[in-house]
């Protein structure tokens, strides 16, 4: 906490003595607007390379691009082999430099949700400022925003004295498992640094910043009953059936859970019948029954979303507690499913924006809100939390239908949102407070 106020002070004394760019800064924004077309480029480049998460060799390819970058940046990288959890793997790299201000961890992801065999695989402009293509926000755009506003800062001299990590992630729309290890080199990355900056699209609005997501997760319910002919239901012997078993669970989930601020939990399918049978690897399975036969069993897979690992633990007491007072002759177990964690409302991220916001007007762009936890996914970013001081996301390039065949990019903000990027970094490790060690 101590930390945290001292950069606040340090950073708000920094905003009083100069409401203007700096002569540093101003060489920042010169170079980016030389090099915009450059950055478009790279962005057409990436986007014609699919990278579908399971695309293991498309993921690598762009993953060599940045790394390529990176490399003539002086950053030291690492190419981590995903086979262990199932996927292409990682990009990392580290730049260790002069100064003594805080380490900053900057996240990407390689992999879109768009596999070879989706017909959507070109870069198209629309218009003059917009283009289409798989990826195109969600995220290339975001990575090539992260890259240009580093080579900025390495054109305006002030890179070397920086103290950086990035993670770009070949796994972040389908994650591998076991997750433990498909985030493990980010959450040690986590570990080393003071503040996190998420690349991500947020709410495809530039006016907003990402201070919180809610965490992703899912859970599977069972039930059991006793099979019988449907004139015995409600017997002592019979019972009520798994079907009115499940029934009762998912009424009391809502009843009791649906007025959480901020939570939501789906039954994204149902199965149930005197013979289930679940297909893992379709999401679904099939069911047979008949109308005159109590019900022996249902199966019930949904998510869960919660913006705070207390909210999370909460609703899962209180799920668990609902499951455990079977009707009569019925029992039921619910499990939940490792997923994404939730990057938590707190001080730090809120003082993050702040500065965001502060170098968004210096710019002449305008305030930046925080997105409403409710419309901000899970993402990467998540994984930070609990390991350093402030995290924001969101300074990716804006666009709309990202995880669709319209997805586009609005392209007059890939330069805007490489300055605010850039003149953030640089601003942030100004502060001369010592890193973890």
């Amino acid at each position: 906490m101590k930390n945290i106020t001292l950069l606040v002070l340090l950073f708000l004394n920094y905003s009083i003595a100069h409401p203007q760019l700096l002569k540093e800064e101003k060489k920042i924004n010169s170079f980016i607007d030389a090099n915009d077309p450059d950055a478009l480029k790279l962005l057409e480049e990436v986007v014609n390379i699919n990278s579908g998460s399971m695309n293991f060799d498309g993921v690598y390819k762009v993953g060599q691009i940045f790394k390529s970058r990176l490399d003539a940046l002086g950053f030291k990288t690492q190419w981590i082999d995903g086979k262990p959890f199932g996927r292409s793997g990682h990009l990392v790299g580290y730049h260790t430099g002069n100064g003594t201000g805080k380490t900053l961890l900057l996240i990407g992801h390689l992999d879109t949700v768009f596999e070879p065999s989706s017909p959507f695989q070109q870069y198209t402009m629309i218009d003059d400022s917009t283009a289409t293509g798989p990826g195109v926000s969600d995220m290339k755009g975001g990575d090539v925003i992260m890259v240009y506003s580093l080579e900025a800062l390495k054109q305006a001299g002030l890179l070397k004295d920086m103290n950086l990590i990035v993670v770009m992630t070949g796994d972040e729309e389908s994650a591998g498992r076991p997750l433990e290890l498909a985030r493990k080199d980010l959450m040690e990355a986590a570990k080393t640094a003071d503040i996190a900056i998420g690349f991500e699209d947020g709410k495809s609005d530039p006016k907003t910043g990402v201070s919180s997501r809610r965490g992703a997760s899912g859970w599977e319910l069972k039930v059991s009953g006793v099979p019988a002919h449907s004139s015995q239901i409600f017997t002592s012997t019979i019972g009520a059936g798994a079907i009115y078993e499940t029934s009762r669970i998912l009424t009391e989930f809502y009843e009791k859970l649906s007025v959480e601020k901020d939570l939501t939990f789906n039954p994204g399918f149902i199965l149930g019948g005197s013979d289930v049978k679940q297909e893992e690897k379709m999401n679904g399975g099939s069911a047979y029954g008949k109308s005159n036969i109590v019900a022996k069993e249902t199966i019930v897979k949904g998510d869960i979303r919660a913006v705070s690992p207390e909210q999370l633990k909460k609703a899962e007491n209180i799920m668990q507690q609902i499951v455990a007072n079977h009707l009569p002759q019925t029992e039921a177990t619910l499990i939940f499913i490792e997923g994404y964690p939730p990057l938590a409302p707190k001080e730090g991220n809120y003082k993050l924006l702040e500065y965001y916001t502060k170098v968004s007007e210096d710019l002449g762009l305008g305030k930046v809100v925080a997105v409403n936890p409710r419309d901000a996914g899970a993402a990467d970013i998540s994984f930070t939390a609990g390991f350093v001081e402030m995290a924001i996301d969101g300074l990716g390039l804006p666009g709309g239908y990202g995880h669709t065949e319209k997805e586009y990019a609005n392209l007059k903000w890939l330069s805007r949102q490489t300055k605010r990027a850039a003149i953030l970094l640089y601003r942030l490790t100004q502060n001369p407070i010592s890193k973890k060690r």
